[in-house]
């Protein structure tokens, strides 16, 4: 895969919750660091909003939950680019036990590219464009994530034959 490797993160003790492990609001707090890694690389970070008076706004957001993690663990947190056009991105990011390598959740978020003067979305500006495109080029080889596009509902069972 050729995702984006964000900062490492570790668990703080603070995040942990009464049954010992993470607690739900910190594992988008965790995500949120990485969203800031990914789009500082692309360029689309605080410096760019000051520079440009655009931002990105999340429309949407999906964690996926698949292993616990606890206090102290180190986490590895990596991003791809898993489509987008000329006003949207839409990035998934995982979350994985760094010392122990497993996947413990991902988050799925759409994002609109916003001029921040008239508070409406804008598409994006030409050089931001090509370095998403650019990014693209890397990320559209990897396989669609199995947790993207999920939503929520109960599994459906199969039938007994």
């Amino acid at each position: 895969m050729s995702e984006f490797e964000c900062k490492p993160q570790a668990v703080k003790p603070e995040w942990i919750d009464y049954s010992g492990h993470m607690n739900i609001g910190y594992y988008l707090l965790a995500f949120e660091a990485a969203a800031v890694d990914f789009f500082r690389h692309l360029d689309l970070s605080g410096e760019y909003r000051a520079r440009t008076d655009h931002s990105l706004f999340a429309l949407e957001t999906h964690i996926v939950f698949l292993r616990e993690v606890q206090k102290g663990a180190p986490l590895r947190m990596t991003a791809q680019l898993v489509g987008h056009d000329e006003k949207r991105a839409r990035a998934f990011y995982r979350m994985y036990n760094g010392r122990e390598g497993y996947l413990a959740a991902t988050n799925e978020v759409m994002y609109l590219h916003m001029d921040l003067n008239k508070r409406k979305p804008a598409h994006f500006l030409p050089e931001s464009l090509a370095r998403i495109q650019a990014r693209w080029e890397i990320d559209k080889v990897s396989p669609m994530p199995d947790q993207a596009g999920r939503g929520i509902g109960f599994p459906v069972k199969k039938a007994v034959v």
